[in-house]
């Protein structure tokens, strides 16, 4: 059961996308939907019971949504919502943050890859938000 009595701003936005790996499904997910498996790709940390709870989390609180396509084998597609595009800033906040904090700090020898190889690199137009400062993994 989602609370719906909060302290502050923060703890309401954080007991939406906190999580392990919720702020990296939605990061994927900004630029278009994508299978589970490529998205298990692309969060190669989060094992497959991990993710399949994540994504339910997020399918829950109405910021993913699933979508089953009835092939053989079936495979699953997940996308975001209006909900889940209106999150995308925050997450692009975290992006530039984390970047700076990499560049200050990290060694580049032994840098850990931003999101499997992405960088907050400017995307093209993109679902919802149209801020000229929105960017996004390429790839």
């Amino acid at each position: 059961m989602m609370q719906t009595q909060f302290s502050c701003p923060v703890e309401a936005t954080l007991s939406l996308i906190g999580g392990k790996y919720k702020p990296l499904i939605l990061w994927h997910l900004a630029d278009r939907p994508l299978h589970y498996m490529e998205l298990q790709r692309r969060i190669p940390r989060a094992g497959p019971k991990m993710l399949s709870q994540q994504l339910r989390s997020l399918e829950d609180c109405g910021m993913v949504h699933r979508e089953v396509i009835p092939e053989k084998p079936p495979k699953t597609v997940y996308s975001l919502t209006p909900f889940g595009e209106s999150v995308i800033p925050v997450i692009d906040a975290m992006c530039q943050w984390g970047s700076a904090w990499l560049e200050e700090t990290a060694d580049p020898v032994t840098a850990p890859s931003r999101c499997a190889g992405a960088s907050c690199a400017p995307r093209g137009t993109g679902p919802a938000v149209s801020e000229p400062s929105r960017r996004r993994p390429e790839g």
